[in-house]
């Protein structure tokens, strides 16, 4: 538990990094929010798809590397080991 919670941390603090260096290079302004009054909704609607689509890469990155350093210090995968078939 102590790991995962670790992990969630980096891995927010990682993603705003990757998200604000990605959004500098589309746009000179800060990326637009729901509470901003001028904003455009395509710059609101991209802002939002690209940040969720890397906070979740890098969730799945961070919490599969400490799963991984978990079997490799205890032996045993916390978790299924392939996903269900349907």
């Amino acid at each position: 538990m102590p790991i995962s919670i670790l992990s969630g941390l980096l891995a927010g603090f990682v993603g705003k990094k990757l998200f604000d260096g990605i959004w500098g290079a589309f746009d000179e302004e800060e990326p637009p929010e729901s509470k901003h009054l001028e904003i455009s909704w395509l710059k609101l609607l991209l802002a939002g798809a690209v940040q969720g689509a890397i906070f979740r890469a890098v969730r799945e990155v961070a919490d599969h590397g400490s799963r991984r350093a978990f079997m490799r210090v205890t032996g045993t995968w916390p978790g299924e080991e392939r996903p269900e078939r349907e």
